[in-house]
């Protein structure tokens, strides 16, 4: 079974907060919900599907639905970290493919600012890996710290190629009245920043924020009678990454496999794409996924994104022109819903003015969970116009 086609996004919404103290968790959830149903011209009533991961709160989808005042047919738990929504756009198309559901709602929501888990909180001592990794003092910043170092050590990667990406992110956050981080930055201004986790400066992380986001994707008899553009689902694919029982190769990520398959699926190549919403939790996951998904060879990251690469309009391969995680909003430390609903702005012609990718007709998200130099759960979701 073949996923071009099988759905489509219909409505998006991303909390406009990233501090709201005065919420609980579900009711951030339930503010998204609504507010991409009304997007896409539905209500709750409409709803038979429903999907979201570990940042749901209580029993997950059976609270939510619940909560919610759903009576769904089908309902996906899959939690792979910050990449679970880009995976869950995929699993609802396959869902609506097979029968199972006809509107599907996907919800995402954090408090990590203002009383939720912060970055590295959520220890899971029962894990298999724990004993071998943990209890060394890891942290979030330092594996991604390691997969830098060594980029750069096989390639010459340099720390002046990294923060071009955060002024890339920088340059579309200024004309984002929501974003976290609103103001243009130089590689000066990164390289100046003080040192995290060397070789990675606190302008190479992404923000830590409040927020939410949710997403609408119905079968495409729905579809035709919905007045607002769709996004078409063209193909997707996922590929967890491990240690290799410690052999681990800390120069690549799962993308390197989900991405030449999604490509695959949808019928299109890396050449083909107008705009990329790639996971930012740090400057080098990005380098590295773009590598893995072929938009250049593996080492040439740094001169793609250097002077501009990644800037919209204009660069080779424009990207996060909300302002990304880098900048704009990293809800729950989930990042994967806001690249989606990015790239589906994009594919309307909905993008901030300024940031537009002019006829922009393809659009790739790429999702990861976990940790770069660790385990990673890596999703490519390849999206196109309504009559793509």
């Amino acid at each position: 079974m073949t996923l071009r086609g099988a759905a489509y996004i219909a409505g998006v919404f991303e909390h406009p907060r990233r501090e709201i103290p005065d919420l609980s968790l579900a009711q951030i959830h339930a503010e998204v919900a609504a507010g991409a149903l009304a997007d896409a011209g539905l209500d709750f009533r409409d709803v038979d599907g429903y999907f979201c991961a570990g940042d749901a709160p209580g029993f997950g989808p059976l609270s939510m639905v619940e909560y919610l005042g759903l009576r769904c047919r089908y309902v996906d738990s899959t939690e792979i970290g910050g990449s679970s929504p880009v995976a869950h756009v995929g699993h609802a198309a396959a869902a609506i493919a097979a029968g199972h559901c006809r509107v599907a709602l996907i919800t995402l929501a954090g408090k990590p600012r203002t009383g939720g888990a912060r970055p590295g909180q959520r220890g899971r001592s029962d894990a298999p890996e724990h004993g071998f990794e943990q209890v060394y003092g890891m942290t979030v910043a330092a594996a991604y710290a390691l997969a830098a170092r060594r980029h750069m050590h096989e390639f010459g990667t340099s720390a002046e190629q990294l923060a071009w990406i955060k002024v890339a992110a920088s340059l579309h956050a200024q004309h984002n009245p929501n974003a976290f981080l609103p103001g243009a930055v130089s590689v000066e201004d990164v390289l100046q920043s003080p040192m995290i986790a060397d070789p990675l400066h606190r302008l190479d992380c992404c923000v830590i924020t409040d927020g939410g986001g949710a997403l609408v994707v119905v079968d495409p008899d729905v579809a035709r009678d919905l007045p607002r553009s769709k996004a078409k689902v063209l193909g997707q694919a996922e590929a967890p990454k491990g240690t290799d029982g410690g052999r681990v190769d800390l120069t690549f990520t799962g993308a390197a496999w989900s991405g030449p398959r999604a490509f695959e699926e949808a019928g299109v190549r890396p050449a083909d794409i107008d705009y990329a919403s790639i996971y930012d939790s740090f400057t080098i996951t990005v380098l590295q996924t773009i590598e893995d998904l072929g938009f250049c060879g593996k080492g040439e990251g740094g001169k793609l994104v250097a002077d501009g690469g990644l800037v919209s309009p204009g660069g080779r391969l424009p990207f996060n022109t909300d302002g990304g995680g880098l900048c704009n909003n990293h809800p729950g430390n989930r990042g994967g819903m806001t690249k989606v609903i990015e790239a589906v702005r994009q594919l309307r012609g909905e993008a901030g003015p300024r940031v537009q990718v002019p006829g922009c007709t393809l659009a790739l998200v790429h999702g990861t969970g976990g940790l770069l130099a660790t385990r990673m759960g890596s999703v490519t979701l390849i999206l196109g116009t309504e009559d793509a």
